[in-house]
Formats: structure tokens, C-alpha cells, sequence
């Protein structure tokens, strides 16, 4: 799964991890502000590293979290996804808006294999430093996304982005390079 080679998701021991890291995320999810502690906690349990100073809203979902590995002051907004059947890979100093997608996640294009052969794929997607992905943003398997880069708000993100630009759009396209 994590070397992007074909498995079956309904695979026993897939559901046993994934069935363990949502009891954790529903606790995380009914928590408040006045728990930050606790949440902090739990966020250490559900995701493979996380980050000194890093933070993700509730409510979040994620496939399994120990693929997600987190950078320093790391932020992510309300309601976001994270698919993780393959690494995600966050930098220092991002930030993600609310209903944020990073989709792993992919199956065939072929029919006949996606309809009868009960397999997917993963992608990795590798985010770098100082990026902010604005709201309703969803990142497509296996994109990387380059350092200062700036995604607009409501962009689908099919192709690699390089550093320091604003992309936006769907599919999302290099709009202008950004100085300084």
C-alpha cells in the first residue's frame, strides 16, 4: 500500500488499523478548546510524527495516520481530510484552511480492474515549507507541492506545484510567481 503497489483495502488487518485510529479520532473529534492538552494526546497517537508546535482543528479525518508526518508549527483548519494509504509528507510552517482534502487514495483507470479486482493504489503527497493551502482545497495522489508556495482557495491540485508561486483553480495552474 504505502510502495504504491496494489491492495485490497478490505484486507482484515487494514480494517483492524483503520477501525483503531477512528475510536482515537472520535475522541479527538468531541473534544473542545479547554482540552488542549488531552487533544494534543491524542493528535500524538493518530499521526506517524507530529511536529513541535503543530495543530490540527476538530473535527479531522485520516485513513490511519501513522503515513502522516508533520513539520514544525504545522496548522490545519476544521473539517479537513487526510487519506493516508500513502505518506503525507507536511513541511514546517504550513497552513491548511478549513475542509482541506490530501488524498493518497487512488484506484485503476481500467475498469475491469477497479469494478472486480477489489484493489486500490497510493499515492504519496509531499507538502514543503511555508506553504498555505487556502480552504476547500483538494490535493490529488502523488502531488507535490514546493516551498512558499500559496494553492487559492477552492483549487483541485492534479499536477506538481513549484515553490514559490500562487496556483489556483481547477484544475489548478500556476497563476504568477511570488517575490519575497
Amino acid at each position: 500500500m504505502i510502495n504504491g503497489l496494489p491492495y485490497r483495502a478490505n484486507d482484515p488487518e487494514l480494517i483492524k488499523q483503520r477501525t483503531a485510529v477512528r475510536k482515537i479520532l472520535g475522541m479527538y473529534n468531541q473534544t473542545g478548546m479547554h482540552e488542549a492538552g488531552y487533544q494534543i494526546e491524542l493528535l500524538k497517537q493518530i499521526l506517524g510524527k507530529m511536529g513541535d508546535g503543530s495543530w490540527i482543528e476538530p473535527p479531522f479525518y485520516c485513513d490511519y495516520g501513522y503515513n502522516i508526518t508533520t513539520g514544525k508549527d504545522f496548522y490545519m483548519n476544521f473539517d479537513c481530510v487526510i487519506l493516508d494509504v500513502a505518506p503525507v509528507v507536511i513541511g514546517d510552517n504550513v497552513m491548511c484552511g478549513p475542509k482541506v482534502q490530501l488524498l493518497t487514495a487512488t484506484h485503476s483507470l481500467n475498469a475491469q480492474e477497479r469494478n472486480f479486482s477489489g484493489t486500490e493504489l497510493g499515492k504519496p503527497i509531499t507538502i514543503g515549507d511555508r506553504v498555505w493551502i487556502g480552504a476547500g482545497v483538494i490535493v490529488c495522489p502523488g502531488i507535490t507541492i514546493g516551498d512558499e508556495a500559496v494553492i487559492g482557495a477552492g483549487s483541485v491540485v492534479t499536477r506538481d506545484i513549484p515553490p514559490g508561486v500562487f496556483a489556483a483553480g481547477n484544475p489548478c495552474k500556476v497563476i504568477k510567481t511570488i517575490s519575497g
